[in-house]
Parts: C-alpha cells; structure tokens; sequence
C-alpha cells in the first residue's frame, strides 16, 4: 500500500514516529518495520540511542544560540527570534521523551506528551513564520502589541494542534485514528506552509533591502537541509536502517537536519542584523584616554582634562565641572580670573 492524503499507515511502517502507536484500527497502532537497535540501561529499553544523543547536542545548542541571541540587546526581533528558539527547546526535549520510551507507550499520559509534542512544532513553525514579517515594519519589534501576538496566536496553535492530537488519539466525535486527516493536514501541511511563507518573505527581504545577497546562502541551506531531513525520515528510513543493519535509521538523519536546519536560521539572523554598539548594554564599554600632554602656552590649557571627566550622552564621561549647560567643558565662574592673569602673562608689555 501506497502513500495516502490523510493516512499514516505508510508513514508509521516506514519511519518511527511518537504518534504512530497512537494511530490506526488496531490497539497497538503502526510499526516500523526496520528501526533503530533499543539499548538497555538499568533494566529499561531505550529508544532511538543515537538520535537521543543528537537531542542532547541540539539542547546545548539551542542554549548557546538563545545566549548569543539576547546578548544583541539593539538588533531587529531579538525577543521575537528568542520564542522561536525556546519553542524549538521545549519541542526536542518532548521528542526526547516520547521517542525514547522514556515514557511508555502504555502510560496513559503518554498521549498526551504526543499531543504536546505535537502543538510544540506548529506552534514553532506558525511563530518563524510572524518573525518573518518584523523586518516590514508591521509593527515596531519589541514592543507590548508585537511581543504579546507572538504568545498568543503561538498558544492558539499549540492549543489547537494539541486538541486535534487527543481528539483523533481518543476518537472524540468525527476524529478517527484509522483516518487521522486533521492531524495529517496541521503536521504535514501546515507546518510546511508556514516555513515555506519565511523563506520566501526572507528572500523578497534580502533582495529588496540589503546590499549583499550572502545571507540568502544561509537561508537556503536551512531550506535544503529541512528537505533532505523530511526525505530521510519519510521515504528512505526503511532502507537506510535495513542497509546499516539497525543501528541507525532515518530519524537519527531527520534529527541531524531539523538541527542543522535550525542553527543556519540562527545564522541567517545573525547575519542581517547589526548591533548598534554606541547604545549596547551589558558588555565593557571602550575607554578612550588622550596620551598626549598639551602645551603649556596653549591658552586652552587650563581646560585640558576637565572634559574628559565628565558624564554626557551615551556614556562619554564629562564629570568634575559646575556647568549648568549638559556638560559642554565650559570653565566654572570662579577660575576666570586665573585664566585673565595667564593671558597677561603670556603677552609682553607694550
């Protein structure tokens, strides 16, 4: 039997997927039928050990690019990417969970972990998408209006997903586990959808608005990548895992992709984005000391050193001086006769 618009039969035999077991006529759902060797630690069989590890690497991972990403306190959508990459955090440590059989398949809240799973990748892809959009101006990045659409139509979708999940899981009203259509349209459509929409409101971005093309080689290997994962897990996994004789199969590579694929968006952002460091926070701002002495017959001499200790704007310092006029340099009243007798002195008498 072939694939099928609505159907996970041919899927779940191909690949291991967390809702396969959840899904078809049957009480033990769909198995794969070539899949990755399960390791045994401390009398507990784990699943998928070497896509395990792979999660583990993508978590650390995804820590470092959130750290670098809120360390560009001026850059465009800095709080806006940072949901995408915790929502990408909460997605792999769920898949952690239900992959691995960390929680067994018989648990009865094991369906409901595949349903947060679940509403954690939509929820993902639907907020890449909205940050798409913040290099238009559709509203001023950071502020209270953009912050707040981001959590609350992200929690729809995750709200939404998460209810079509245990609906078809318990066939509630129409839902149908043998025929799983809403589930199949929102995992396999949707989510495309809404990375294929970032993509292409990247690409206008870069050609319309920057001077140079690099970042579209960034974006384009996030693209690329995401393709061969999906691939791998949906059309080659049975072979693959039958060709290395069950150590590994196609989630391990699916696994590896989504990671790669996320990381050159990290880059991709990176790379159009520029700090303005004049009004960065958080780091040691460059001090600036002036080495050489002036002349002592300089008329301006009396003056040297006391407008490099002030404070100003910006963080120049302009301390040490009673002027009413924001830290201009100007000479405090009581010195103006002591610069008048330097000026009589400087010059002879007629």
């Amino acid at each position: 039997m072939g694939y099928r618009f609505g159907y996970y039969d041919k899927i779940c035999t191909v690949v291991q997927m967390a809702a396969c077991p959840l899904l078809g006529d049957s009480d033990i759902g769909y198995e794969p039928t070539c899949y990755a060797r399960n390791i045994e630690v401390r009398n507990s069989l784990i699943f998928q050990a070497a896509s395990l590890i792979i999660d583990i690497i993508a978590l650390f991972m995804t820590v470092i690019m959130i750290f670098h990403v809120r360390s560009k306190y001026t850059a465009v959508g800095r709080k806006e990417m940072v949901m995408f990459f915790y929502l990408y955090f909460i997605m792999t440590v769920l898949d952690f969970l239900t992959i691995s059989g960390i929680i067994p398949i018989s648990s009865v809240v094991y369906p409901y972990f595949v349903a947060a799973y679940l509403g954690s990748t939509s929820a993902m892809c639907w907020c890449l998408m909205l940050n798409g959009f913040i290099g238009y101006q559709w509203t001023e990045d950071g502020t209270a209006l953009t912050l707040w659409t981001f959590r609350l139509t992200s929690l729809l979708i995750f709200g939404l997903m998460f209810f079509i999940s245990i609906a078809t899981f318990k066939e509630v009203g129409a839902f149908s586990k043998g025929h799983p259509i809403g589930l199949f349209i929102m995992y396999f459509i949707f989510n495309p959808f809404c990375l294929f929409v970032y993509v292409v409101l990247q690409i206008i971005l870069v050609v319309n608005t920057l001077d140079e093309y690099w970042p579209l080689g960034n974006i384009s290997f996030a693209l690329v990548f995401f393709i061969i994962g999906q691939v791998i897990q949906i059309f080659l996994s049975e072979k693959i895992c039958t060709a290395i004789k069950h150590y590994v199969d196609g989630v391990f590579f699916g696994t590896i992709c989504t990671l790669l694929s996320v990381m050159m968006i990290y880059k991709y952002w990176d790379s159009i984005t520029k700090e303005d460091l004049e009004f960065s926070v958080g780091g040691k701002g460059n001090v600036w000391e002036v080495k050489e002495l002036l002349n002592e017959d300089d008329e301006f001499a009396p003056y040297a050193g006391q407008a490099a200790n002030t404070v100003g704007h910006a963080g120049v310092s302009f301390a040490n001086t009673n002027s009413h006029y924001g830290g201009q340099g100007y000479a405090p009243q009581q010195q103006q006769p002591h610069y008048q007798q330097q000026q009589q002195q400087a010059y002879p008498p007629y």
